[in-house]
Formats: C-alpha cells, sequence, structure tokens
C-alpha cells in the first residue's frame, strides 16, 4: 500500500497541518518538487504526491540502480509474463455505494482546471475476446457520481467506441494507489493483445521474485496493490473536458470527451490518495520512462552498441533525449538520431553522445556539444516533422525536429580523450 511504500523513503515531507484540495496540495508538491509528500489531512482523507519523482527512488524501490530502469523496463516489455489470481485483496476491506466524488480528495490543481482532476488513475477494462488493457486516463470531476474522461485514440478508446456505436456501455475499474510498477507498465504503449497487467507482472518478477497478484473484481482483474478502487462504466454520452495543464505545463485545450459513472467505491484501511502533480517531475517519470525503452530499441536497430537513453527533465521528458552509442563507422550519430525520432514520433531534440559522456549529467551532455559538436557539420534539422500535441510552439502538430551529433570522428578520436588520473 501507498503507505508502506511512503515509509520506506527518509525525505519524504509529512504535512500534518489541513490543506484544501482546491490549490492547496499544488503549492507543497511544487515546494517539494523531487520529495515525497504526505498530507496528513486533505478533507479528513490522506494524500501523498511526489512519490515517484526521482530516478533514484524508483530504481531503489525495485532494488536495481538508476542506469538499470531502462533495462528492466525493455525485458518486461519483450517477455511480459502472466499475472496470478488470488482469492482477496486489501482494498475489499471497505466497499460503499454511499460516496462523493466531490467530497473525496480529489485536487484542484491550477486555478484555470475545469474542475477537480483524477491524474494518477488508470482505467482498466477487458474486451470480447477477453483482452485486458490498463491505462492512464485524466478524468474530471462533473458532479458527485460522474467525471469526463480524456481518451486518446488508442486501446481504451477502441473498446469504448465500440461499445458506444451499438449504444452501450463499457464496464471498467478505475484503480488510484499504486506501486511503480504497476504505474510504469499502464503508461506503456503496446500492441493491442499485449496486456499491461501482464508487464507489471515481468516487472515484479524481476524486482521481488513473484508475479504481479490480482483479484477478480467483478469479471475485471485488477491489481491487490491498489489503494483506491472504483467500479464504473463508461458511457456514450460526451461532455466538455478541459481546460487542463498538460505535461509540459502548459493548459491543454476543452474537448468533447466521454462520460464516465462511478458506481461503486471500495479502498484499504486508512487510505492514501495519489495526486499527481500536473508537470511535475512525477508526471515526467511515468510519462517519459517507458518512451526510452521505445527510442533505445529503435536506435538499437541501426546502432548495435547503445549504452543508454534519457527523456531529460528539461524536455519534460517528453520532447527531448540524449542517447549514448559506441560508434563503428563515420554517420552512425546520424542515424542513431534518425531511429530516435523514429522511436518516439513526439521527439523534437536529441543528442547522441559517446560512451564516456554521462547522459544523467546536463553539464556533461553540454561538454560534450561544446568540445566535439560542429553545426555545418553535425546538426540535423527536419523540418515540417509531424512532432506531439502538447509542444505549444507547434503549429497544427507539425514541429521542426532537430538532433545534435555530438561524438567523436572516428578518424580523429585520440585528439578529443579527456585528460585522467
Amino acid at each position: 500500500m501507498l503507505r508502506e511504500i511512503i515509509e520506506r523513503f527518509d525525505d519524504a515531507v509529512v504535512v500534518k497541518e489541513p490543506v484544501s484540495k482546491e490549490l492547496g496540495v499544488t503549492r507543497y508538491l511544487l515546494k517539494y518538487r523531487d520529495r515525497p509528500v504526505l498530507f496528513k489531512d486533505v478533507d479528513g482523507w490522506e494524500v501523498a504526491g511526489n512519490i515517484w519523482s526521482t530516478r533514484e527512488r524508483i530504481a531503489s524501490y525495485l532494488g536495481i540502480e538508476r542506469e538499470e530502469i531502462l533495462h528492466t523496463m525493455t525485458k518486461a516489455l519483450e517477455n511480459p509474463e502472466p499475472y496470478r489470481m488470488v482469492d482477496d485483496a486489501p482494498f475489499m476491506a471497505n466497499s460503499t455505494e454511499d460516496f462523493s466524488l466531490t467530497e473525496l480528495p480529489i485536487p484542484k490543481y491550477y486555478p484555470q482546471d475545469g474542475g477537480q482532476y483524477f491524474t494518477s488513475a488508470m482505467v482498466i477494462a477487458r474486451d470480447e475476446n477477453g483482452f485486458v488493457n490498463m491505462s492512464f486516463h485524466r478524468m474530471m470531476v462533473i458532479d458527485e457520481k460522474r467525471a469526463a474522461i480524456r481518451l486518446v485514440p488508442r486501446h481504451l478508446y477502441a473498446m469504448w467506441k465500440e461499445k458506444a456505436e451499438a449504444g452501450e456501455e463499457l464496464d471498467v475499474r478505475i484503480v488510484v494507489g499504486n506501486p511503480i510498477h504497476v504505474l510504469l507498465a499502464g503508461a506503456t504503449s503496446v500492441a493491442y493483445g499485449v496486456s499491461e497487467l501482464e508487464i507489471a507482472s515481468a516487472m515484479s518478477q524481476r524486482a521481488f521474485g513473484k508475479p504481479l497478484e490480482v483479484f477478480n473484481l467483478g469479471g475485471i482483474p485488477v491489481p491487490v496493490e491498489t489503494d483506491f478502487v472504483f467500479e464504473a462504466k463508461i458511457l456514450p454520452e460526451l461532455t466538455d473536458e478541459g481546460p487542463f495543464v498538460d505535461i509540459t505545463g502548459t493548459y491543454d485545450y476543452v474537448r468533447k470527451q466521454p462520460v464516465v459513472v462511478f458506481e461503486r467505491m471500495h479502498h484499504v484501511d486508512e487510505p492514501v490518495f495519489h495526486a499527481l502533480l500536473p508537470g511535475g517531475y512525477e508526471h515526467y517519470m511515468l510519462m517519459g520512462l517507458p518512451k526510452e525503452p521505445q527510442i533505445y530499441a529503435s536506435v538499437k536497430r541501426v546502432v548495435p552498441k547503445v549504452h543508454g537513453v534519457r527523456l531529460t527533465e528539461g524536455g519534460a521528458m517528453w520532447l527531448h533525449a540524449v542517447v549514448s552509442i559506441t560508434k563503428q563507422h563515420d554517420g552512425d550519430g546520424k542515424n542513431a538520431i534518425l531511429a530516435a525520432f523514429a522511436g518516439h514520433p513526439s521527439l523534437k531534440h536529441v543528442v547522441v553522445v559517446d560512451e564516456d559522456v554521462d547522459i544523467y549529467d546536463d553539464r556533461d551532455v553540454e561538454w560534450a556539444i561544446a568540445t566535439r559538436f560542429q553545426a555545418d557539420r553535425d546538426l540535423v534539422v527536419i523540418p515540417h516533422a509531424r512532432g506531439s500535441s502538447l509542444d505549444p510552439s507547434a503549429e497544427k502538430s507539425l514541429t521542426a525536429k532537430w538532433g545534435i551529433d555530438a561524438t567523436k570522428p572516428l578518424e580523429r578520436k585520440e585528439e578529443f580523450e579527456r585528460a585522467r588520473l
């Protein structure tokens, strides 16, 4: 449970005084951007945020080094494993239909937000063939039992659309308060038919030596390690959703999105509600880390020795990346640039460096650019490319992508060696 996870971290901030869910939670999460914050009283509930705001904390929980997160996720994506059904779950200790979304500690994060927002919630659904999908979806509270759910045209959207066209509702389970391997799995983009629960199970097996445990809640499997679970239905009808702050820290616009009706709530004893700050470091990690294996796999197809990939915090862990390679041929750096863009189409800027550069150190990356890059020779610019809808500088999602080859020329590489003791 989240409480036990937070207690493992010695840098957590505990806020004992009452805090308002309207903008109050945000002030603390902005003040302690890279530290877990546990609020003891948000409308009588406990709330936590910034739990997974650093790579080091994520790695510590999984029992690995920071650099191994990429490879742990890559192996889980390549080799999903079955999850294990169990007969009970802690969240079944408290079940009720007598609840109001407006009275739960669901924050309103910024003044122009359309309302209170679920931000850490994942939605689990099963299709007619038994495929189980788990994915992140923000939800704006409309009233006591209804919210507007943002559906990007991917798997859950396809499942909802099929039902909506038949005039039917889609039965779903909404989970809040999960450990990092479940969250990262839910944020991955995989082929339809590959369950994110099986990716989480592979990560669990690798980190903890056991598969992911799930509980069958009305025909839909739900991870046992969940603080809140809601039984809900996504309706065929649409309503306004937004505005809302997205990963770049700028407001997304209002769209027509489906309505979801919350029917029943389950939660563990003394639950902790997970408040994911929009545009915060935790948001960066959960959106960005699952994209790094995709970039890694794409670059590895053109350059055999790829040492690491990092989506940078300065680029909101979405638009900017650094890739470390060992060149075998001149031109490998430029091929790596093009492959990185193919691996993550939202990527806008990438720097390719040699293996002796620490991709997690912004100064080291800038040093590589300063000493190994020449703009007339090593700059790749791709104008009018399809980019990210989250980039406010793009026009109708068209952007100029650019890559920097900051690797040593092979015929002169000895001239670029650093002095060492």
